[in-house]
């Protein structure tokens, strides 16, 4: 009986652990997107430096109103912010995003993020 009960207060312990760290990383990820919407560039710069992370780690892992934060960003007109973005992620990952094709096929072509996205892609 009691091997049981310290089995349950450890694995009530382990949860409450786990399960900070994933609300500390959706309401980083909310963070990250208001401040693409607002195109502030060095809040976004300040909030990955200050939790010791790296653009092109956490990419992938973000999303915004169902959308990549390169698209979300073309979307809400924040162009410093998508060359920000786009700067910091590798120029294989910018190719195969399919971003290029999502602007033009959305009405975005004469955004100027556009020509950064072309140009970080190699093409």
């Amino acid at each position: 009986m009691t091997k049981t009960i310290i089995t349950f207060v450890a694995l009530v312990a382990t949860s409450a652990f786990i399960s900070t760290p994933v609300a500390a990383d959706e309401q980083l990820a909310q963070s990250i997107c208001s401040y693409v919407a607002a195109d502030n560039r060095n809040q976004l710069r300040k909030t990955l430096s200050d939790n010791r992370l790296r653009l092109s780690n956490v990419y992938e892992g973000i999303v915004c109103d169902s959308l990549p934060l390169v698209r979300f960003a073309i979307k809400n007109n924040a162009n410093d912010t998508a060359e920000f973005i786009i700067k910091q992620l590798p120029g294989s990952i910018v190719a195969s995003s399919g971003d290029i094709d999502w602007a033009k096929g959305n009405g975005f072509a004469d955004s100027p993020v556009v020509e950064v996205l072309v140009a970080r892609a190699g093409g």
